[in-house]
């Protein structure tokens, strides 16, 4: 069964009792035990919650995966996976990741003994070279955040077995309709379903799964021992949105690429970053491993000044952090999204004070690149 089907199809059959369409929001603390010693599957709603299951089965199905885990946001997704490892543990992380993630690393996870490199992870020699005694895993964002880098899964993976380390992908840019990195080799893949999962900017939630089920036992122990889970309430948005998906992503994938050829084209654009751009370095493999580019697009402009009249004169492209819902937004990473990331490092990487984020939607792409003209040449 394709995944565009799937995804319609997360919780439909949940509810036998009534017919119900879409899976009820059970909006409860705790369930009642029918006796002593006895369950109905379901205790406290930290533990689990036929709402939240329903979720986490549907993105399990999505990614061929043996269990999904849902969670207050993608950050506490992340949180929770650190928590497979102990001090002293190295992990390998891509270089040029989303901010709050590089936070979370170097300023909470560090005080508890976890060291961290930071490399390209579309090199994978530059990957082996970083592998040390103490390394456990390596962490990827098969497309990069906001540099549009598209990691090598196969042979990363390849790597990572013969070296006994885990592979977690963080897969939010590219979703299971565009890419599943478990069928790559990932052990473990990541969303922040705030994104395009969820799809409408009105809710805030993580998405885990794991392919092998004794560790996701063991993601499970962690998800329920924390309680960073998702409500009830989210986890209906979430899978009312993944319903979507597919048509979404593929008017957003279909604009990107038209705002992306026009951009280029733009004299006062100097780069454009997208990888469904013929000459950018990482083309090629992104056709044959996924299903679609993505609708991220990054790109620079001639002058610094140029960056607040964009953003300020947009009036469809709302000037707004996050991304993948179906409204257009743009930021500026090198003061929003990636402040956390060190000055020099961002300036190696080419986060700069000229480069913007835009996160194409799902309008007409003809209003979208007028806004942008206006906005470039007024």
């Amino acid at each position: 069964m394709k995944i565009a089907t799937q995804a319609v199809q997360i919780g439909l059959e949940w509810d036998t009792r009534t017919g119900a369409v879409t899976v009820p929001i059970y909006q409860t603390a705790t369930f009642r035990h029918p006796g002593l010693g006895q369950s109905t599957g379901y205790d406290y709603s930290r533990s689990g919650n036929p709402t939240r299951q329903a979720l986490e089965d549907g993105i399990a199905r999505l990614d061929g995966a043996a269990r999904g885990f849902a969670y207050a946001s993608g950050m506490a997704a992340i949180t929770n996976l650190l928590l497979l490892f102990k001090s002293g543990d190295h992990l390998i992380v891509t270089e040029d990741l989303y901010g709050g993630t590089c936070r979370l690393f170097d300023k909470i996870f560090s005080q508890y003994g976890l060291s961290f490199s930071y490399v390209d992870t579309s090199n994978t020699a530059a990957v082996t070279a970083a592998i040390l005694p103490s390394t456990k895993a390596v962490f990827v964002e098969t497309l990069t955040n906001p540099l549009l880098k598209f990691a090598d899964l196969r042979a990363i993976s390849t790597l990572c077995k013969s070296s006994n380390l885990l592979l977690i992908a963080d897969n939010t840019f590219l979703t299971p309709y565009l890419l599943r990195p478990l069928d790559m080799g990932a052990d473990i893949a990541v969303y922040s379903a705030t994104k395009y999962l969820a799809g409408h900017n009105d809710t805030v939630a993580g998405l885990v799964t794991v392919k092998d089920p004794v560790l996701a036992d063991l993601v499970y122990f962690h998800q329920n021992s924390v309680g960073a889970v998702l409500g009830p309430q989210d986890s209906w948005l979430t899978t009312r949105g993944i319903k979507t998906l597919a048509i979404r992503m593929d008017r957003q994938q279909e604009n990107a690429g038209r705002i992306a050829e026009w951009l280029a084209l733009h004299p006062r654009i100097s780069k454009v970053y997208y990888p469904g751009l013929k000459d950018h370095p990482d083309h090629t493999l992104m056709a044959l491993d996924s299903r679609g580019f993505g609708a991220m697009i990054a790109f620079e402009v001639d002058k610094h000044e140029l960056v607040e009249q964009i953003l300020l004169k947009t009036s469809l492209i709302s000037f707004a952090e996050s991304l993948g819902g179906v409204e257009s937004l743009i930021t500026f990473p090198e003061v929003q999204t990636h402040a956390d990331i060190p000055p020099e490092l961002r300036a190696r990487l080419g986060i700069n004070n000229v480069l913007l984020r835009l996160s194409v939607g799902i309008e007409d792409c003809d209003d979208l690149i007028e806004d942008l003209r206006q906005a470039l040449e007024g």
